[in-house]
């Protein structure tokens, strides 16, 4: 049962979201330790990322069924019950925003529940209907750093939306290179990525044009006040290299650049947080 709730609630995917939460709570936290609230605010965090996975597999069973990649998932391999599935996904959820209200503030439980509805009722069922989804689904993935930032701070401001914007710039070029060498698996899900209906050049062009757009936001940081100048030096050299690579697949076919590329964002937006951790 461990491996099957560990699918369920996309584990690997969960633990990115606490990353990225523990970096905003990082950044934005001043003044004497307090590691209660820390603590709260991971675990409500990774309770409704859980909860919005499981959701989100119980909508998407369907077409996960006809996709190579997700085929083995619990739902369309039958390892677990769609009313399991609805139930986790209802009540741990229900169990976790009260519990950032509390702990936390209520911004911090409200920004829960936008990533929530966004992520479940507005992303999923858009993916086989417009392209389009890639920013919205962009939406939900950049606010747990925004989430950290408001457990600490209490509100919104430049430095919170900074994150949010690096955020939501990164999961674009992300994105589009795993649209673009697994188009084929896509097209069997009948899922609408950027790639499929825009096609291979055209993908490759905005890849490279969002990649580019990233260096900046990424550079935004430091004006606002949120990292130092040493991590403005390591933004500038990591953006470049990742921008240089993404302007190289403009003139080529097939699946390998693509796959590299998308190897190399998280490689990238690992060794970024780590710049953004040791600048404080």
């Amino acid at each position: 049962w461990v491996s099957v709730c560990a699918d369920l609630i996309k584990a690997r995917l969960t633990f990115l979201v606490l990353l990225t939460t523990l970096v905003g709570f990082y950044i934005g936290w001043r003044g004497p330790a307090n590691y209660w609230l820390m603590l709260h605010t991971i675990l409500g965090t990774a309770l409704v990322a859980s909860g919005a996975s499981a959701l989100n597999q119980l909508l998407e069973r369907e077409y996960d069924a006809k996709m190579r990649r997700t085929r083995d998932r619990p739902l369309p391999a039958g390892r677990v019950d769609p009313f399991v599935a609805l139930g986790l996904g209802l009540a741990v959820p229900a169990f976790a925003l009260p519990l950032l209200a509390l702990s936390a503030n209520g911004l911090t439980a409200f920004l829960a529940l936008v990533a929530l509805v966004t992520y479940v009722l507005v992303y999923t069922p858009m993916k086989t209907r417009s392209s389009l989804a890639l920013f919205v689904g962009a939406m939900p993935g950049a606010i747990p750093p925004l989430m950290g930032w408001t457990a600490v701070t209490g509100r919104l401001d430049p430095g919170g939306m900074g994150l949010f914007a690096l955020l939501f710039a990164w999961q674009l070029p992300h994105f589009l290179s795993i649209s673009l060498y697994l188009r084929e698996d896509y097209a069997r899900g009948g899922i609408r990525t950027f790639a499929l209906v825009h096609g291979e050049p055209a993908t490759r062009r905005w890849i490279a044009f969002f990649t580019a757009v990233l260096v900046p936001v990424s550079l935004l940081l430091v004006p606002l006040g949120v990292a130092g100048r040493g991590y403005g030096l390591a933004a500038a050299v990591l953006g470049a290299g990742l921008a240089l690579q993404a302007a190289r697949g403009l003139g080529r076919e097939g699946g390998g650049w693509a796959r590299s590329l998308f190897l190399s964002t998280l490689a990238y937006l690992t060794a970024l947080f780590v710049a953004l951790f040791l600048s404080r």
